[in-house]
């Protein structure tokens, strides 16, 4: 059944299911969706706003002529179905079945109070020595408070991971770490592993640490980090030493692998941003590490069976021109930045009889999803000799919609993969079961809040209990604004996994949404789905 409105199109794939859209008199846009469902074996469960009359549980179809409602709906009482088809004003539209019992997906403002404060900051500190280096290091302008910013996020065991990449003069380590349970809201970081493992600028030494961007710790306990070695990257790109992978043993805080990239696999103005080990379960020596050029579009891929790296390209990993808009807190700037955010299907998957693990990944600028085979990946024999024939084998998976860049994500031991929307200050949940559509994607905090600004790096934890992290920093504001120092600007936030999904469409316990929900896919001209 089809049912349009103004510029709007929904498509249902279902039969006991109604949608009722309004429409904005003065725009013609969408402005308020109602679901409803009947079946003579659940209780009837619906969801929407301006209903003047109870559809009988004992209906097993549903017409607009069993509801009278007004039109237009004000503009103002719910979320614009064009901006999100996935939500409206007061939750997720996904309704589950579970053993016969109607689950309705908890709203956003409950959902909210599932993410806890760990650590929050006004500005940065570091645990200096003595108190009196540290006022030298002010002193010197080798220690410019201001001029820090948090960017990545790692958790193992007792211990927070934090990157503060070398964006402006001042920022005397790139890698620190704080104790978990924290001890104060704002502490000082500490150097990870030492303060004697990071090169100090006017006396370089590119075999030490120059400017780390983010981790990726692995099942075998060893904590990895991209080193960009690049400075001042807001101002004028200084590339003073050659990327690096590193990696460190974190039983003993010692540095296990340090490997220089070829000066092949980095290009003129590449920027290796973001970092992924990939390990199987008990093959700790034959790991693999996947490195991101979120400026040159590409990816290197490490081996530390064989220490040895390669570059892979596609056009997949390019940024989209139309998502490289950015709108946030009063600035508009242009973000052309290629593949970016990565996660792997689980370790469990690859024990099945022809089963690959599965890279998913997305550029920031982009609204899509990418997946690959591993296995591809790590054939250094095909890259670049074979990388047109390959390229058909990096599948776009599904669509975010409208304003859906994100910047980082993880995936759960229960399948769920969890990602940042950094354009609407939340973070986003997918049930890796279920199919890659909107339907089956929810929003975990409620619009408007501000627990969360601008939130840039995700992690999902390895502990039996695993929570979900979340690294929010007001960077746009920190690269073209001016942040106010008298405010919280920096925040950590920590949710438990199974706290952060209960009752979404991401619960593994709610069927999926082709199911017993109807699946809505909006249409706009020139569109295809």
């Amino acid at each position: 059944m089809f049912a349009s409105f103004g510029l709007s199109w929904i498509l249902l794939l279902g039969v006991n299911f109604t949608i009722i859209i309004g429409t904005s008199e003065a725009t013609g846009e969408a402005t308020s969706i109602s679901l409803y469902a009947s079946s003579p074996e659940f209780r009837f469960n619906k969801s929407g706003i301006n209903v003047q009359q109870e559809v009988r549980p004992s209906s097993t179809s549903i017409g607009l002529s069993d509801f009278s409602f007004e039109t237009p709906f004000p503009v103002a009482l719910t979320h614009s179905l064009n901006e999100n088809a996935l939500t409206h004003g007061s939750g997720s539209v996904g309704v589950g079945f579970v053993e016969k019992n109607v689950v309705e997906s908890l709203t956003a403002e409950n959902r909210n109070e599932a993410f806890q404060i760990v650590n929050e900051w006004k500005y940065l500190d570091f645990d200096y020595p003595t108190y009196t280096q540290r006022q030298e290091a002010i002193s010197n302008r080798d220690f410019i408070p201001e001029n820090n910013l948090p960017l990545g996020i790692d958790v193992y065991g007792d211990r927070l991971f934090i990157t503060t990449p070398r964006w402006k003069d001042g920022v005397p380590v790139s890698l620190s770490y704080l104790p978990y349970p924290p001890k104060e809201r704002s502490p000082a970081l500490r150097p990870y592993p030492d303060w004697g493992s990071h090169s100090n600028i006017q006396e370089l030494d590119c075999s030490k640490l120059i400017s780390v961007y983010r981790s990726s710790i692995d099942s075998c306990g060893r904590l990895w980090v991209i080193d960009s070695g690049i400075v001042n990257a807001t101002a004028n790109l200084n590339q003073i030493c050659q990327p690096k992978i590193v990696a460190f043993d974190l039983a003993t805080d010692k540095r296990v692998v340090s490997f220089t990239l070829p000066p092949d696999q980095v290009k003129q103005d590449s920027l290796h941003s973001n970092i992924l080990a990939d390990v199987l379960t008990d093959q700790c020596e034959n790991a693999y590490v996947y490195v991101t050029d979120v400026w040159r579009f590409g990816m290197v891929v490490y081996s530390l069976a064989e220490n040895r790296s390669w570059r892979v390209t596609n056009y997949n990993f390019i940024p989209n021109p139309i998502a490289s808009d950015f709108n946030v807190y009063g600035l508009n700037f242009q973000w052309l930045d290629g593949v970016f955010g990565m996660s792997l299907s689980l370790d469990e998957e690859v024990k099945r009889p022809t089963a690959e693990r599965i890279l998913y990944f997305h550029p920031m600028a982009s609204f899509k999803e990418f997946s690959i085979s591993t296995k591809l990946l790590q054939n250094e024999s095909l890259w670049p000799a074979r990388a047109q024939e390959i390229a058909k084998y990096f599948v776009e998976i599904g669509d975010r919609g409208n304003l859906g860049q994100s910047s980082s994500a993880g995936i759960a031991r229960n399948g769920i993969m969890f990602y940042t929307q950094v354009h609407r200050d939340n973070v986003a949940c997918w049930n890796t079961a279920k199919p890659y559509v909107r339907a089956n994607l929810a929003m975990l905090l409620s619009r408007g809040q501000n627990l969360v600004q601008f939130p840039n790096d995700l992690k999902v934890d390895k502990e039996r209990d695993q929570g979900l992290w979340v690294m929010s920093n007001k960077l746009p504001i920190y690269l073209y604004g001016m942040l106010d120092y008298s405010e919280v600007n920096f925040r950590i936030v920590r949710a438990s996994v199974s706290d952060a999904i209960h009752n979404s469409v991401c619960d593994p316990r709610v069927q999926d949404a082709h199911f017993n929900i109807p699946v809505m896919v909006q249409l706009h001209e020139g569109q295809c789905y």
